[in-house]
């Protein structure tokens, strides 16, 4: 039986709707994004037993407040508190039962002028665009240039904090790719951006707990600039049982200039990924990602995924 789970974001308090919507969409698992005020073992346990009576794994709870946050990507004051925060959060996640989460060391992925230079269209559906030409004359996005070792150094300190923590409570981390996955943007040094730097961060954090939440559209973002292609990523690190989530989504073509597609409309052969994480035993969850126009498209991702899973895995 194939360990691969078709999942999809869900309210951080979802309705009785939402959660009926779910069970006739055959969603396997949720994953949910919510602020450091609901962050806590009694949100977290309550959310996930709720979910467990309709038949819907909870992936994962992440907080907003932490996630690409700027104060732990440039070792800004506040610091050692975000880190405790982080900390407090593992623990939670753990003692409720919930075994990942993800994390991203971006510190401008939430400033829309260094994510998305413009609106472009796919099949007549608004979705975002990048181009490196427009971004690279960006002014700094936080006052000054920080190169990528002081992110390699920032980013060191967290591991060192988080890990321990993290093995003790059985929590898994999904460390995501940098998107778009350049060498700077904004002035900011961007470091899991290629094979490489995935190697030296998993090499770093030493522990069987920290992986990939591997998004397919910003490594295809990349092209064959980043050392690997989709395919032979999941292959490699699929191998060493280090894939924990899959973010299912697809792009025109690879940098310098792109905008996000319909799973099926890109450059990446979404079928042949699907035959990717099967070959590798692939046990985690997929989920759409950045679909294109206001969200009433994330279905047409789903049935993409339910088909090829059926297809790839014969159920």
């Amino acid at each position: 039986m194939s360990k691969i789970r078709i999942a999809e974001r869900m309210s951080p308090r979802p309705s009785d709707e939402e959660l009926v919507h779910f069970q006739q969409m055959g969603i396997d698992a949720a994953s949910i994004w919510t602020t450091i005020e609901d962050a806590h073992y009694d949100y977290l346990l309550e959310t996930r037993l709720r979910l467990a009576a309709h038949g819907i794994e909870l992936w994962n709870i992440g907080i907003l407040d932490l996630h690409c946050d700027p104060t732990m990507v440039l070792g800004l004051p506040g610091f050692e508190k975000k880190i405790e925060q982080y900390t407090t959060y593992l623990k939670d996640l753990g003692r409720a039962g919930i075994g990942y989460t993800t994390y991203a060391h971006m510190a401008n992925i939430k400033m829309l002028p260094y994510y998305q230079t413009a609106v472009g269209q796919t099949r007549g559906i608004p979705t975002r665009q990048f181009d490196m030409e427009q971004a690279k004359d960006l002014p700094f996005s936080h006052g000054r240039a920080y190169d990528e070792e002081e992110i390699w150094q920032t980013f060191s300190r967290f591991i060192r904090e988080v890990m321990p923590v993290a093995e003790e409570a059985g929590v898994r981390i999904g460390l995501h790719p940098d998107d778009p996955p350049v060498p700077s943007l904004g002035g900011v040094g961007r470091i899991v951006r290629t094979f490489e730097g995935y190697q030296r961060a998993i090499a770093l954090a030493d522990s069987p707990n920290l992986g990939l939440c591997f998004c397919v559209g910003s490594w295809a973002e990349g092209g064959v600039a980043l050392g690997k292609d989709v395919y032979e990523m999941i292959d490699f690190f699929g191998g060493q049982g280090k894939l924990f989530k899959i973010h299912f989504r697809n792009v025109d073509r690879p940098l310098p200039l792109f905008h996000e597609t319909l799973v099926d409309d890109g450059y990446i052969d979404m079928f042949r990924v699907m035959e990717a994480l099967q070959r590798v035993n692939f046990d985690g969850v997929l989920l759409p990602d950045h679909v294109p126009g206001d969200g009433r498209h994330a279905a047409y991702t789903i049935g993409y995924m339910r088909a090829a899973r059926k297809k790839v895995c014969g159920e």
